[in-house]
C-alpha cells in the first residue's frame, strides 16, 4: 500500500471512531454541514455570531446547514419584509416553517367558549394569513385554541373548537395550507393538554388542513412516553418541534434522549420541518456554537 493511501484510510479509521470527529469531516470536504432531518432555527437564536438582521442571521443558518426557518410573529413584519424573505429562503433553498396564526392574546382567546366573537376574529386572522403563507411559501400555520371556559362542561368546550376550526379548514384547504394544532405545557388553564386530545380533534375535524404540531419538550412534561405517543399519533402529526427538558434548550442539555427519537422520525420517512423551538443553553457566540454542535451530535445517528 502505498504511503499516501495507508494515512488517508488510518485518518478515515480514525475519524469512526470520534463522534465529533464524524460530524465535522463532510464539513471540511464540502464546506457545509449536511443534516439528516430539516432542523428550523428562528430569528435571535444566532444574533451574537450573525448580528441583528433577520437577513444576516438567515444567511448565516443556510451556512451551518441548516434547511428550514421558522418565525412565530410572521403576522408581525411588515408585507415588504415578508415578500423578501421569501425571496431570501427561496435563494438559499430554505423551507419556511410554521408561523403563529395569532389574532391577538393568541393563549387567552378562545375557541372553546364557542363565542361569536373569537369566531369571527378566528377566521379573520385565518384569511391574512393565507396572504402571508403565499408571500413567503409556507405551509405549516401554528393554531392555539386557548384556555378552557370553566363555565362550560369539557365536552361542549370540545365540540365547539372542533366546529371554529372546521371554519378555519375550509379557508386553507383551498390553498393547500395545513393549521398545524399544538398542545402546550405552559400553564394548565390551557385547553389543548396532550397528543391523544388533540389527536382526537383532528378525526373530528376530519379535513387535510388540519393536524398536529407535536413538541416533544410539552408533550415530555405533559405526558412523556415520546416516541410511543409519536407512534400512537403518526398519521395526523404533520409538524414536530424541538427542545429539551428541563429547562428548554437545545438537545443534549437535558434528559431527553433525541438521538432516538430524531433516528425514528428519520426511520418513518418524515420529510417536513422539526423547528427549534428553545433557547441556548449557555449565552454569548460560544453558546451558539455549542447549540450547533448540539445538533449535530444528536442528528449523527445512521
Amino acid at each position: 500500500m502505498k504511503r499516501r493511501n495507508f494515512v488517508k484510510n488510518t485518518l478515515a479509521v480514525s475519524a469512526l471512531g470520534a463522534t465529533a470527529s464524524s460530524v465535522f469531516a463532510e464539513e471540511k470536504n464540502t464546506g457545509k454541514h449536511k443534516f439528516n432531518l430539516n432542523y428550523a432555527p428562528h430569528f435571535g437564536m444566532f444574533r451574537n455570531s450573525a448580528g441583528n438582521d433577520i437577513f444576516a442571521e438567515l444567511q448565516f443558518m443556510a451556512d451551518q446547514g441548516f434547511t428550514a426557518l421558522e418565525d412565530n410573529g410572521l403576522l408581525g413584519r411588515t408585507v415588504e419584509v415578508q415578500e423578501r424573505l421569501g425571496k431570501e429562503l427561496q435563494r438559499l433553498g430554505m423551507t419556511m416553517g410554521v408561523f403563529v396564526v395569532d389574532g391577538g392574546d393568541n393563549w387567552k382567546i378562545s375557541l372553546t367558549s364557542g363565542k361569536k366573537e373569537f369566531i369571527d376574529n378566528f377566521v379573520k386572522t385565518c384569511k391574512i394569513s393565507v396572504e402571508a403563507a403565499k408571500r413567503v411559501n409556507a405551509k405549516w400555520m401554528t393554531v392555539v385554541p386557548g384556555f378552557y371556559d370553566r363555565n362550560l362542561p369539557i365536552g361542549i368546550q370540545t365540540a365547539n373548537v372542533i366546529e371554529a376550526l372546521r371554519r378555519g379548514a375550509e379557508i386553507f384547504e383551498p390553498h393547500g395550507l395545513i393549521m398545524v394544532l399544538e398542545p402546550l405545557s405552559d400553564t394548565p388553564e390551557l385547553f389543548l393538554r396532550n397528543s391523544d386530545q388533540t389527536y382526537m380533534i383532528c378525526k373530528a375535524v376530519n379535513s387535510p388542513s388540519c393536524k398536529i404540531l407535536y413538541d416533544a419538550y410539552h408533550m415530555q412534561r405533559n405526558e412523556g412516553q415520546i416516541i410511543k405517543n409519536i407512534e400512537l399519533c403518526w398519521d395526523e402529526i404533520a409538524y414536530f418541534q424541538i427542545g429539551d427538558n428541563p429547562g428548554r434548550k437545545e438537545p443534549t442539555s437535558g434528559e431527553m434522549n433525541y438521538k432516538n427519537i430524531f433516528k425514528y422520525i428519520y426511520d418513518r420517512g418524515y420529510k417536513g420541518v422539526l423547528g427549534m423551538e428553545h433557547g441556548n443553553a449557555k449565552p454569548g457566540k460560544e453558546g451558539e456554537e455549542a447549540l450547533i454542535r448540539a445538533y449535530k451530535e444528536v442528528d449523527n445517528f445512521k
